[in-house]
């Protein structure tokens, strides 16, 4: 992996997309809580990776916590990865702790499992993350774990990935 590097005018449009986002979803409430799976949308098993392609509200909180107090909220911008065609490549930013992050992700969706493998450097696995996509696939949520390696005490994460409107 390469070392992530800022698109300042990307972000600018994320972070605007991401307000109105937020605001969109306080306005008519949370997703439905079912898993991916109903007669009127795909099957989890069918998502391929342009299900994935766009901008993801982003909310982790404690395993076993609660979803509503999160410990960071930020976004994940997915596109085409250039090397592998069934995958997808990313960045995400987020906040934690009072500071903001970086990090460049690749993963996909297979046999109706989300995972995604995050970097902070661009050379090192940081965390993987393991998931299943909810509601029609507009949803995706699962745990968060720190990779192998990493110092210990780490917290393993529970999160939660909400498409953007506009970005379907």
């Amino acid at each position: 992996m390469t070392p992530p590097r800022p698109r300042p005018g990307v972000w600018l449009a994320l972070a605007g997309a991401l307000l109105c986002a937020t605001v969109t979803m306080a306005q008519t409430g949370p997703a439905a809580q079912t898993p991916a799976a109903s007669a009127s949308c795909a099957d989890a098993q069918d998502i391929q990776p342009a299900h994935l392609y766009g901008l993801w509200q982003l909310s982790l909180w404690p395993e076993g916590g609660d979803e509503t107090l999160p410990l960071s909220r930020g976004a994940l911008l997915f596109e085409k990865h250039p090397d592998y065609p069934g995958s997808v490549r990313g960045e995400l930013r987020r906040t934690a702790a009072g500071q903001d992050l970086l990090a460049q992700v690749s993963g996909d969706v297979t046999d109706g499992v989300f995972n995604l493998d995050e970097s902070d450097n661009g050379q090192d696995m940081s965390a993987v993350w393991e998931g299943e996509p909810w509601d029609c696939g507009r949803e995706l949520r699962g745990i968060r774990r720190p990779a192998e390696g990493r110092p210990a005490g780490e917290a393993v994460l529970a999160f939660r990935l909400r498409k953007l409107p506009g970005w379907q």
